[in-house]
Protein backbone atom coordinates (compact mmCIF):
# COMPACT_ATOMS: atom_id res chain seq x y z
CA UNK A 1 0.00 0.00 0.00
CA UNK A 2 0.72 3.46 -1.18
CA UNK A 3 1.87 5.80 1.95
CA UNK A 4 1.66 9.75 1.57
CA UNK A 5 4.16 11.70 2.55
CA UNK A 6 4.75 15.50 2.99
CA UNK A 7 7.27 16.77 0.27
CA UNK A 8 6.84 20.90 1.09
CA UNK A 9 5.03 23.13 3.81
CA UNK A 10 4.45 26.77 3.74
CA UNK A 11 2.76 29.83 5.15
CA UNK A 12 1.77 33.34 4.97
CA UNK A 13 0.98 35.25 7.61
CA UNK A 14 -1.10 39.26 7.35
CA UNK A 15 1.71 41.99 7.59
CA UNK A 16 -0.79 43.55 10.73
CA UNK A 17 1.02 42.52 14.47
CA UNK A 18 -1.75 43.25 16.90
CA UNK A 19 -0.08 43.12 20.61
CA UNK A 20 -1.80 42.45 23.88
CA UNK A 21 -1.18 46.49 24.63
CA UNK A 22 -2.73 47.40 21.62
CA UNK A 23 -5.81 45.28 22.87
CA UNK A 24 -5.80 47.32 26.12
CA UNK A 25 -6.91 50.50 24.28
CA UNK A 26 -10.60 48.63 23.00
CA UNK A 27 -11.46 46.32 26.18
CA UNK A 28 -10.69 46.09 29.89
CA UNK A 29 -7.79 43.96 29.86
CA UNK A 30 -4.25 43.96 30.14
CA UNK A 31 -1.02 42.29 28.59
CA UNK A 32 -0.29 40.29 31.95
CA UNK A 33 -3.88 38.47 32.32
CA UNK A 34 -3.82 37.88 28.87
CA UNK A 35 -0.36 36.14 28.47
CA UNK A 36 -1.15 34.27 32.34
CA UNK A 37 -4.38 32.80 30.88
CA UNK A 38 -2.95 31.80 27.19
CA UNK A 39 0.56 32.44 26.83
CA UNK A 40 -0.09 34.59 23.79
CA UNK A 41 1.69 38.29 23.31
CA UNK A 42 0.87 39.16 19.91
CA UNK A 43 -1.12 37.75 17.18
CA UNK A 44 -1.65 38.78 13.09
CA UNK A 45 -5.02 40.36 11.77
CA UNK A 46 -5.62 40.73 8.19
CA UNK A 47 -5.97 43.72 5.92
CA UNK A 48 -9.17 44.00 4.27
CA UNK A 49 -8.76 44.68 0.91
CA UNK A 50 -5.62 42.77 1.15
CA UNK A 51 -5.83 39.41 2.54
CA UNK A 52 -8.94 37.13 2.53
CA UNK A 53 -9.28 33.28 3.56
CA UNK A 54 -8.54 31.89 -0.09
CA UNK A 55 -5.66 34.38 -0.82
CA UNK A 56 -3.61 33.78 2.27
CA UNK A 57 -4.08 30.11 1.71
CA UNK A 58 -2.85 30.65 -2.19
CA UNK A 59 0.11 31.81 -0.86
CA UNK A 60 1.12 29.88 1.48
CA UNK A 61 0.29 26.93 -0.74
CA UNK A 62 2.92 28.80 -3.70
CA UNK A 63 5.39 28.48 -1.34
CA UNK A 64 4.59 24.73 -0.55
CA UNK A 65 4.49 24.02 -3.79
CA UNK A 66 7.47 25.19 -5.02
CA UNK A 67 9.38 23.74 -1.62
CA UNK A 68 8.19 20.90 -3.23
CA UNK A 69 10.02 21.48 -6.36
CA UNK A 70 7.11 21.13 -8.36
CA UNK A 71 4.41 23.84 -9.92
CA UNK A 72 0.61 23.84 -9.55
CA UNK A 73 0.00 21.98 -12.86
CA UNK A 74 1.43 18.99 -10.41
CA UNK A 75 -1.39 19.00 -8.64
CA UNK A 76 -4.25 16.45 -8.46
CA UNK A 77 -6.71 17.45 -5.83
CA UNK A 78 -7.19 20.59 -3.37
CA UNK A 79 -8.34 19.60 0.74
CA UNK A 80 -8.59 23.33 2.32
CA UNK A 81 -9.90 23.36 6.13
CA UNK A 82 -11.40 26.58 7.19
CA UNK A 83 -14.13 27.81 9.64
CA UNK A 84 -13.81 31.55 8.24
CA UNK A 85 -14.52 30.91 4.26
CA UNK A 86 -14.74 34.29 2.14
CA UNK A 87 -18.26 32.90 0.95
CA UNK A 88 -20.70 31.24 2.44
CA UNK A 89 -21.17 29.05 -0.62
CA UNK A 90 -18.68 28.63 -2.46
CA UNK A 91 -15.88 26.68 -0.40
CA UNK A 92 -12.26 28.74 -0.71
CA UNK A 93 -11.26 25.29 -2.28
CA UNK A 94 -12.27 25.99 -5.67
CA UNK A 95 -10.87 29.82 -5.00
CA UNK A 96 -7.70 28.73 -4.82
CA UNK A 97 -7.63 26.21 -7.63
CA UNK A 98 -8.71 29.52 -9.78
CA UNK A 99 -5.66 31.60 -8.20
CA UNK A 100 -3.06 29.00 -8.53
CA UNK A 101 -4.68 28.38 -12.69
CA UNK A 102 -5.10 24.76 -11.96
CA UNK A 103 -8.23 23.33 -14.59
CA UNK A 104 -10.33 21.10 -13.61
CA UNK A 105 -9.03 18.71 -10.06
CA UNK A 106 -11.44 18.24 -7.26
CA UNK A 107 -11.53 20.84 -4.48
CA UNK A 108 -12.39 20.05 -1.29
CA UNK A 109 -13.61 21.98 2.03
CA UNK A 110 -12.89 21.11 5.55
CA UNK A 111 -15.43 22.37 8.59
CA UNK A 112 -13.93 20.72 11.54
CA UNK A 113 -12.13 24.11 12.94
CA UNK A 114 -9.15 23.55 15.17
CA UNK A 115 -9.07 19.74 14.37
CA UNK A 116 -9.31 20.96 10.42
CA UNK A 117 -6.07 20.31 9.05
CA UNK A 118 -5.37 17.11 10.59
CA UNK A 119 -9.00 15.83 9.17
CA UNK A 120 -7.91 17.11 5.76
CA UNK A 121 -4.74 15.59 6.23
CA UNK A 122 -6.52 12.32 7.00
CA UNK A 123 -8.63 12.85 3.57
CA UNK A 124 -5.88 13.32 1.80
CA UNK A 125 -4.19 10.22 3.18
CA UNK A 126 -6.94 7.83 1.94
CA UNK A 127 -6.97 9.05 -1.27
CA UNK A 128 -3.31 8.67 -2.12
CA UNK A 129 -3.55 5.40 -0.16
CA UNK A 130 -5.98 3.83 -2.78
CA UNK A 131 -4.06 5.48 -5.45
CA UNK A 132 -6.80 7.83 -6.51
CA UNK A 133 -4.64 10.87 -6.49
CA UNK A 134 -0.75 11.46 -6.06
CA UNK A 135 -0.30 14.76 -5.36
CA UNK A 136 -2.31 16.60 -2.96
CA UNK A 137 -2.80 19.67 -1.84
CA UNK A 138 -4.02 20.96 1.88
CA UNK A 139 -4.34 24.50 3.33
CA UNK A 140 -5.76 25.55 6.63
CA UNK A 141 -6.49 29.00 6.60
CA UNK A 142 -7.59 31.68 9.09
CA UNK A 143 -9.33 35.01 9.36
CA UNK A 144 -10.93 35.41 12.56
CA UNK A 145 -10.22 38.93 13.07
CA UNK A 146 -13.20 40.82 11.61
CA UNK A 147 -15.46 37.82 13.19
CA UNK A 148 -13.84 39.13 16.75
CA UNK A 149 -15.69 41.51 19.22
CA UNK A 150 -13.31 43.39 20.23
CA UNK A 151 -14.98 45.11 22.94
CA UNK A 152 -14.53 44.04 27.19
CA UNK A 153 -18.13 42.16 26.69
CA UNK A 154 -16.06 39.44 23.83
CA UNK A 155 -12.66 39.54 25.57
CA UNK A 156 -12.38 36.25 27.02
CA UNK A 157 -12.58 34.89 23.55
CA UNK A 158 -11.48 37.77 21.27
CA UNK A 159 -7.92 38.14 22.80
CA UNK A 160 -7.18 34.52 21.88
CA UNK A 161 -7.38 34.21 18.01
CA UNK A 162 -5.22 35.55 15.18
CA UNK A 163 -5.48 35.32 11.55
CA UNK A 164 -2.79 33.14 8.95
CA UNK A 165 -2.16 30.29 6.54
CA UNK A 166 -0.17 26.99 6.02
CA UNK A 167 -0.10 24.75 3.26
CA UNK A 168 1.04 21.16 2.70
CA UNK A 169 1.78 19.01 -0.13
CA UNK A 170 1.29 15.04 -0.11
CA UNK A 171 2.76 12.92 -2.53
CA UNK A 172 2.21 9.06 -3.01
CA UNK A 173 5.63 7.17 -1.18
CA UNK A 174 6.37 3.74 -2.25
CA UNK A 175 8.33 3.19 1.48
CA UNK A 176 5.57 2.38 3.82
CA UNK A 177 7.82 2.87 6.53
CA UNK A 178 8.26 7.09 5.80
CA UNK A 179 5.58 9.75 4.94
CA UNK A 180 1.95 9.60 7.55
CA UNK A 181 1.86 6.58 9.48
CA UNK A 182 -1.48 6.69 10.59
CA UNK A 183 -4.11 9.57 11.56
CA UNK A 184 -6.92 9.16 13.97
CA UNK A 185 -9.71 11.01 14.49
CA UNK A 186 -12.54 11.45 16.81
CA UNK A 187 -15.63 13.94 17.76
CA UNK A 188 -18.08 14.26 20.97
CA UNK A 189 -21.14 15.88 19.39
CA UNK A 190 -22.42 16.61 22.73
CA UNK A 191 -20.65 19.50 23.26
CA UNK A 192 -21.69 20.68 19.75
CA UNK A 193 -22.42 24.39 21.07
CA UNK A 194 -19.68 24.71 23.65
CA UNK A 195 -17.38 26.73 21.40
CA UNK A 196 -19.60 27.62 18.43
CA UNK A 197 -20.68 30.78 16.70
CA UNK A 198 -24.55 30.11 15.67
CA UNK A 199 -25.60 32.59 13.35
CA UNK A 200 -26.27 33.10 10.35
CA UNK A 201 -27.68 29.13 10.31
CA UNK A 202 -30.66 27.67 9.64
CA UNK A 203 -31.76 26.73 13.27
CA UNK A 204 -34.23 29.64 12.58
CA UNK A 205 -36.82 29.84 10.12
CA UNK A 206 -35.17 32.92 8.40
CA UNK A 207 -31.44 32.48 8.13
CA UNK A 208 -30.85 36.22 8.83
CA UNK A 209 -33.51 37.14 10.86
CA UNK A 210 -34.40 40.90 12.54
CA UNK A 211 -32.02 42.01 15.32
CA UNK A 212 -28.92 39.30 14.58
CA UNK A 213 -26.67 41.84 14.72
CA UNK A 214 -27.20 42.92 17.92
CA UNK A 215 -27.85 39.19 19.06
CA UNK A 216 -24.15 39.19 20.86
CA UNK A 217 -24.50 35.34 21.53
CA UNK A 218 -25.40 34.37 18.39
CA UNK A 219 -23.48 36.07 15.67
CA UNK A 220 -19.89 36.47 18.49
CA UNK A 221 -18.12 33.12 19.08
CA UNK A 222 -19.06 31.53 22.33
CA UNK A 223 -17.03 29.39 24.96
CA UNK A 224 -17.39 27.76 28.13
CA UNK A 225 -13.36 28.12 28.76
CA UNK A 226 -13.18 25.40 31.36
CA UNK A 227 -15.03 22.72 29.94
CA UNK A 228 -12.95 23.21 26.43
CA UNK A 229 -9.76 22.82 28.60
CA UNK A 230 -10.61 20.14 30.65
CA UNK A 231 -11.37 17.78 27.66
CA UNK A 232 -8.85 19.33 25.59
CA UNK A 233 -6.20 17.71 28.42
CA UNK A 234 -7.99 14.59 28.28
CA UNK A 235 -8.40 14.59 24.83
CA UNK A 236 -5.09 15.17 24.13
CA UNK A 237 -3.32 12.67 25.89
CA UNK A 238 -5.64 9.80 24.63
CA UNK A 239 -5.43 10.97 21.33
CA UNK A 240 -1.30 10.97 21.03
CA UNK A 241 -1.07 7.85 23.05
CA UNK A 242 -3.71 5.90 20.34
CA UNK A 243 -1.12 7.13 17.53
CA UNK A 244 1.86 5.83 19.08
CA UNK A 245 0.43 2.38 20.53
CA UNK A 246 -0.73 1.65 16.43
CA UNK A 247 2.53 2.16 15.33
CA UNK A 248 3.90 0.51 18.34
CA UNK A 249 6.02 3.34 19.72
CA UNK A 250 6.38 5.24 23.07
CA UNK A 251 6.63 8.83 23.69
CA UNK A 252 10.56 9.00 24.31
CA UNK A 253 10.51 7.72 20.50
CA UNK A 254 8.97 11.26 19.32
CA UNK A 255 11.36 13.72 18.00
CA UNK A 256 8.99 16.09 18.13
CA UNK A 257 5.70 17.06 19.14
CA UNK A 258 3.33 19.56 17.34
CA UNK A 259 -0.13 20.65 19.25
CA UNK A 260 -2.64 22.86 17.95
CA UNK A 261 -2.37 26.21 19.36
CA UNK A 262 -5.09 27.00 21.33
CA UNK A 263 -3.60 27.55 24.94
CA UNK A 264 0.00 27.58 26.11
CA UNK A 265 -1.14 26.18 29.41
CA UNK A 266 -2.46 23.02 27.60
CA UNK A 267 0.85 22.57 25.54
CA UNK A 268 3.14 22.88 28.50
CA UNK A 269 0.74 20.47 30.78
CA UNK A 270 0.90 18.12 27.58
CA UNK A 271 5.14 18.31 27.52
CA UNK A 272 5.24 18.15 31.15
CA UNK A 273 2.60 14.99 31.39
CA UNK A 274 5.03 12.70 28.14
CA UNK A 275 8.41 14.60 29.64
CA UNK A 276 10.01 15.62 26.91
CA UNK A 277 12.48 18.64 26.46
CA UNK A 278 12.02 21.51 24.82
CA UNK A 279 13.54 20.96 22.07
CA UNK A 280 10.97 17.83 21.27
CA UNK A 281 7.85 20.67 21.68
CA UNK A 282 7.45 23.81 19.31
CA UNK A 283 5.06 26.72 20.73
CA UNK A 284 4.17 29.67 18.68
CA UNK A 285 1.22 30.87 20.61
CA UNK A 286 3.01 33.32 21.60
CA UNK A 287 3.44 35.50 18.26
CA UNK A 288 0.32 34.48 16.96
CA UNK A 289 -2.67 33.06 19.03
CA UNK A 290 -4.80 30.44 18.12
CA UNK A 291 -4.87 30.35 14.27
CA UNK A 292 -7.37 27.13 14.53
CA UNK A 293 -7.07 25.31 10.65
CA UNK A 294 -3.86 27.45 10.34
CA UNK A 295 -2.02 26.65 13.16
CA UNK A 296 -0.34 23.06 12.48
CA UNK A 297 0.69 23.58 9.12
CA UNK A 298 2.05 27.53 9.91
CA UNK A 299 4.41 24.94 12.70
CA UNK A 300 5.27 22.81 10.09
CA UNK A 301 6.60 25.04 7.87
CA UNK A 302 8.35 27.16 10.32
CA UNK A 303 10.24 23.84 11.20
CA UNK A 304 11.10 23.46 7.67
CA UNK A 305 12.36 26.96 7.53
CA UNK A 306 14.36 26.51 10.21
CA UNK A 307 15.38 23.17 8.93
CA UNK A 308 14.73 21.57 12.17
CA UNK A 309 12.95 18.64 9.84
CA UNK A 310 15.61 15.54 9.54
CA UNK A 311 15.34 12.55 7.83
CA UNK A 312 13.58 9.72 9.77
CA UNK A 313 12.11 12.23 12.39
CA UNK A 314 9.25 10.94 14.52
CA UNK A 315 6.48 13.37 14.55
CA UNK A 316 3.53 13.57 16.78
CA UNK A 317 0.65 16.29 15.12
CA UNK A 318 -2.05 16.36 17.20
CA UNK A 319 -5.36 18.60 17.17
CA UNK A 320 -9.04 19.30 19.83
CA UNK A 321 -11.50 21.77 19.00
CA UNK A 322 -15.26 23.00 18.64
CA UNK A 323 -17.66 20.17 18.06
CA UNK A 324 -15.50 18.74 20.11
CA UNK A 325 -13.36 17.44 17.65
CA UNK A 326 -9.66 15.80 18.01
CA UNK A 327 -7.04 14.00 16.20
CA UNK A 328 -3.65 12.80 15.62
CA UNK A 329 -1.28 12.18 13.24
CA UNK A 330 1.96 10.45 13.51
CA UNK A 331 4.70 11.02 10.72
CA UNK A 332 8.07 9.64 9.95
CA UNK A 333 9.90 11.88 7.56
Amino acid sequence: MLHSKIVGAGHYLPERVVTNKDLESLMDTSDEWIRERSGIEERRFATFGVDTTANMGTKAARIAIERAGMTPDDIDFIVFATLSPDYYFPGPGVTVQKELGIKTVGALDVRNQCSGFIYGLSVADQFIKTGMYKTILVIGSEIHSNGLDLTTRGRGVSVLFGDGAGAVVLQAEQDTTKGILSTHLHSEGEFSDVLCVKAPGNFKEVKFYPGMLEDFDMIAPVMDGQLVFKNAITRFGEVITEALDANGYKKDDLDMLVVHQANLRICQFLQRQMRLPDEKVYNNIQKYGNTTAATIPIILSELWEQKRIKPNDLYMLAAFGSGFTWASALIRW
